[in-house]
């Protein structure tokens, strides 16, 4: 199997709490990038840190080692 191939089979695990958790962990990365300008965010940036970490644990967990995704028109 083909890495772009391996990389669409485990895209399809994620449902949408998955979805939306990598959505948050991504926006609270980008916030402690931008604690890089004080006058922009007063608060520490470790804070966004740990919790995009947080938000990123269970679709990483999903995505690694979750039970793989019924094929295409399964089932019927």
């Amino acid at each position: 199997m083909s890495f772009w191939a391996d990389m669409d089979e485990r895209a399809h695990r994620l449902g949408i709490l998955d979805t939306k958790l990598s959505q948050a962990a991504a926006i609270l990365v980008a916030c402690a990038v931008i604690k890089a300008a004080p006058r922009i965010v007063t608060v520490n940036a470790w804070w966004f840190i740990g919790l995009a970490a947080l938000c990123a644990i269970k679709p990483l967990r999903t995505f690694y080692f979750g039970k793989k995704a019924p094929a295409a028109g399964a089932g019927r």
